[in-house]
């Protein structure tokens, strides 16, 4: 007979619930600590922690993302369409914030777009064509993690592309813009900075860490020669494309946690949202019946039980 389940849970299981859905976060504290044996070779002073207290960033961390989803409830609610930009330089962190933004709200609804290289057919193709199609609709956030902004940076340092496409991108750029927000969709860029020594040790740590490795392209190393190039090309981007319908903002970013939290809290600034009021949720009654009888499932189709 099919008899139904006891409905008593107790504390013990509510807690381990709770720990296994911030285990995440954990976790990608682990991956972002400074292991021991990843420090050898560098000096005290570049392996010394100066971050914020652990204790402090969780609670902070949390916090701020529990604001982020009454900003998605509100952004579902309101139709709002929200795109926020991330640029800075390799290892600047601006993959860490987006994860912790993103960990907690519905993929449907903030999603993240990260381009790879144009293809041959793009290449050909007016220059923000293919970002066009990632635009969010009505009740979307869409974070890029690196923009249109390819031009202005990568594609300049490297000659991907000529002089005269650069200028003409710092023409169009600013229009291109003003012509989002006067379609309703509210613009945030953000420029995570990082000094020459801070991207020397993560990038050498990198180098250190097998998990980390595949993170670092000949393209970053490249930049990494570079990166005299890329400052001169960064400050005439931020110049030219610092405007009042789309301004940037600079993350300082030596300090991973710092510039997450700060990063939360000044996106939750740029939307004046509320907390959108619910209907109580409440867990049917499971219907049971006395001729159901579950099937069983074959033994080899179960994986190994190895922990």
């Amino acid at each position: 007979m099919n008899k139904p389940l006891s409905q008593k849970v107790s504390e013990d299981q509510i807690r381990q619930e709770y720990l296994d859905g911030y285990d995440e976060e954990l976790e990608l504290e682990l991956d972002d600590g400074l292991i021991d044996h990843l420090l050898e070779g560098f000096s005290d002073q570049e392996s010394k922690d100066t971050g914020l207290d652990r204790r402090v960033y969780f609670k902070e961390l949390f916090r701020l993302q529990g604001e982020l989803v009454k900003l998605q409830d509100w952004v579902v609610e309101k139709g709002l369409k929200i795109v926020v930009i991330f640029e800075g330089r390799d290892a600047a962190g601006k993959g860490g914030a987006i994860k912790r933004i993103t960990q907690r709200l519905n993929p449907r609804v903030c999603r993240v777009a990260a381009l790879p290289a144009p293809s041959i057919r793009e290449r050909s193709q007016w220059y923000f064509q293919r970002y066009v199609s990632h635009l969010p609709a009505a009740g979307e956030m869409v974070l890029f993690d690196r923009s249109w902004y390819n031009r202005a940076g990568v594609e300049k340092v490297m000659g991907f592309c000529t002089d005269a496409e650069v200028e003409e991108f710092y023409r169009s750029v600013p229009e291109f813009e003003k012509m989002l927000v006067r379609s309703g969709i509210i613009l945030i860029k953000y420029w995570f900075s990082i000094t020459d020594e801070q991207q020397h040790l993560r990038f050498s740590m990198r180098i250190k860490d097998p998990l980390k490795q595949w993170k670092l392209s000949p393209m970053d190393l490249e930049s990494r020669r570079l990166w005299e190039a890329y400052t001169r090309a960064k400050e005439a981007m931020l110049e030219r494309t610092h405007i009042q319908e789309a301004p940037w903002w600079i993350v300082e970013a030596v300090d991973k946690k710092r510039a997450r939290l700060n990063c939360i809290n000044h996106l939750l600034s740029q939307v004046a949202y509320s907390e959108i009021e619910h209907e109580a949720v409440v867990l049917p009654t499971r219907i049971y019946h006395d001729d159901y009888a579950r099937s069983p499932i074959p033994s080899n189709m179960y994986i190994p039980s190895i922990y």
